[in-house]
């Protein structure tokens, strides 16, 4: 069995990221822990519970299963493939193998809950990104 998730991220996408960051940032005071350009991820519970606010915009539009006000469950692992190679073996059906974002210097897949809700994987690369408590 794989080690236990370490941390949760929630993503959700804004048509005004600007209006949103100030509004989580600084309306609610969430702290900052992470600045990937397009998103901004803040700190909800200490080191483990974070919430990433995400550009959704005509320009750039997310894909159609992360569409504005869609939401993604993010379970963060040191790893990702020992979960994927669990959760296969389990019968869950992932978009993809696990594969490195340059965007979002992530490591990560997606798959999908019973009723359809995105969930991923994810390990983050940036070194400037808060670890766990231990």
């Amino acid at each position: 069995m794989p080690a236990p998730f370490e941390q949760q991220v929630t993503f959700v996408y804004a048509s005004d990221t600007e209006r949103s960051w100030r509004f989580y940032g600084e309306t609610i005071g969430l702290e900052l822990a992470l600045d990937q350009g397009a998103c901004r991820i803040y700190r909800v519970a200490g080191r483990e519970g974070f919430l990433g606010v995400c550009r959704a915009s005509a320009a750039t539009p997310p894909p159609p299963d992360r569409a504005p006000r869609g939401v993604v469950l993010t379970l963060v692992t040191p790893d990702v493939d020992g979960w994927h190679a669990l959760l296969k073996s389990r019968g869950v059906v992932f978009d993809a193998e696990p594969r490195h974002s340059e965007r979002y210097n992530v490591y990560s897949c997606f798959f999908r809950d019973p009723d359809g809700y995105l969930l991923e994987l994810q390990k983050f690369l940036a070194p400037e990104w808060p670890a766990p408590r231990r």
